[in-house]
């Protein structure tokens, strides 16, 4: 398992506070609504909606603000003015840094993530600087601490997964883009528990960091996280189990 999306696993198992649960619902609430205005209101016939729902439930946000997100986008009012960036930079030992947002306002957004790469002692980059390290890919969590791992794996390399990793009571299962419906589906379907589904970029090599510098890149990635209009941070960045242990405890 990369050690960015064990990052995030442990941080979903910590839970959040009440004020980060406000500014997460916020920014699913915007997904939904920019997914919904592109592709329809209806979850069954748009796929990235369906997976903006299905990430709003994870993080159990209320279906009213759900179906509250979905008609704002359907009923042309709010959310018309977001638009989706995309930055990229480098972190402390030269991490590769990718940043997803939605925003009202570029300028305030890009200064914002300019501002977070500086204090974190990285820097923004140019577009495509790092994006070439990254391949778009869906990535399946599955709860593996009751059951075999193998037996997880097999029912979705039957169903097209094409990678996985298996560490700390957990299955995460890489396929291709096209195929992560299928997938999670069929991993539902054979009785284990799915706690995340989601497109994501992926490191094509992880750079492996330790000590002090592993730790100013976990800040940073957090600060970023932290920023109203980031909506996801990918890194190449592969963390120690004992520097993760102690940041997030």
């Amino acid at each position: 398992m990369s050690g960015h999306s064990k990052w995030s696993q442990i941080k979903r198992q910590k839970g959040v506070t009440d004020v980060r649960r406000g500014a997460l619902f916020t920014k699913l609430s915007r997904e939904i609504i920019v997914a919904a205005k592109q592709g329809g209101g209806d979850p069954d016939a748009n796929f990235r909606l369906r997976l903006a729902v299905q990430k709003a439930r994870e993080a159990n946000m209320p279906a009213d603000n759900i179906e509250r997100a979905i008609k704002k986008a359907t009923g042309g009012a709010d959310g018309a003015e977001l638009q989706e960036v995309t930055y990229e930079g480098y972190g402390p030992g030269g991490v590769a840094i990718m940043v997803d947002g939605l925003t009202d306002n570029r300028n305030r957004t890009v200064a914002e993530i300019r501002s977070a790469f500086s204090r974190g002692g990285g820097n923004l980059g140019e577009s495509g600087s790092v994006a070439w390290q990254f391949e778009n890919r869906g990535v399946v969590t599955v709860n593996a601490a009751a059951h075999d791992p193998e037996v997880i794996t097999l029912a979705a390399i039957d169903a097209g997964a094409e990678d996985f990793e298996v560490e700390d009571g957990a299955v995460e299962i890489y396929t291709d883009p096209s195929s992560l419906e299928v997938v999670r589906k069929a991993v539902l379907d054979a009785g284990f528990e799915v706690t995340s589904a989601e497109l994501s970029m992926v490191a094509k090599t992880p750079m492996h960091l330790a000590g002090a510098e592993a730790t100013q890149v976990l800040k940073m990635l957090d600060r970023l996280e932290e920023l109203d209009d980031v909506q996801r941070v990918y890194s190449n960045a592969e963390f120690p189990d004992d520097v993760l242990a102690a940041f997030s405890a």
